[in-house]
C-alpha cells in the first residue's frame, strides 16, 4: 500500500494542478468601465491596461491605475457610480410623502383660518349693525338675571367691534 501512496499523492496535486487552468478567469475593464468576468481571453481591442487579471498570474503592472480609470469614468458617467437600492427608494418616497402631507395639512389649516376669520367677521357686521340701530341688546349679570345694555357699555361694544371689523379688511 505503501507503494501506491506516492503515486495516489502526484495524482491528486496533478488533478489539482490541471484543475487550475480550468477555472481560469480572466478579469478586465470594457469600454464603459465596467468589469468583465471570463474564462476566455479578453478582446484584442481591449488595451492591455485595462486587463485586470489573467490566469497565469500576469495582471496589470499598476494597481493603481484602475482606481484612476473607474474615477473618471465613473465622473463622465454619472449613471454608473451607484446602483440605487429599495431602502434608498422607499427613503426618499417616504421623505416626499411626508413633505407633501405637511404642505397639503398647512394649506387646509389656512383654509380653515381664513373661513373662520370670514365668520367672525360677518358676526362682528352683524352686530355692529344691530347696535347702529339702536335694538335692545340683553347680558347676563353675576346673578345670571339677563340686563339691557347701558349707552357706557355700548360705546365699549361699539369699540370692541371695531377693533375687530379693522383686523377684517
Amino acid at each position: 500500500m505503501q507503494k501506491k501512496s506516492p503515486f495516489l499523492s502526484a495524482g491528486f496535486i496533478l488533478s489539482l494542478l490541471l484543475s487550475q487552468s480550468v477555472m481560469a478567469q480572466y478579469i478586465w475593464l470594457n469600454e464603459k468601465g465596467v468589469k468583465q468576468y471570463s474564462d476566455t481571453p479578453p478582446p484584442k481591442s481591449v488595451p492591455r491596461d485595462k486587463i485586470i487579471k489573467t490566469p497565469f498570474g500576469t495582471a496589470r503592472a499598476a494597481s493603481a491605475a484602475p482606481v484612476e480609470n473607474t474615477s473618471t469614468t465613473s465622473a463622465s458617467n454619472p449613471k454608473l457610480e451607484k446602483p440605487v437600492t429599495i431602502a434608498s427608494k422607499n427613503e426618499d418616497f417616504n421623505k416626499r410623502k411626508l413633505a407633501k402631507e405637511e404642505a397639503e395639512k398647512k394649506i387646509a389649516d389656512e383654509k380653515q383660518q381664513n373661513a373662520d376669520k370670514a365668520k367672525n367677521c360677518e358676526r362682528a357686521k352683524s352686530y355692529k349693525q344691530s347696535l347702529d340701530e339702536g335694538l335692545l341688546i340683553m347680558s347676563r349679570d353675576k346673578n345670571g338675571e339677563r340686563i339691557p345694555l347701558d349707552e357706557a357699555q355700548r360705546a365699549r361694544e361699539m369699540a370692541d367691534v371695531k377693533k375687530v371689523l379693522a383686523d377684517c379688511r
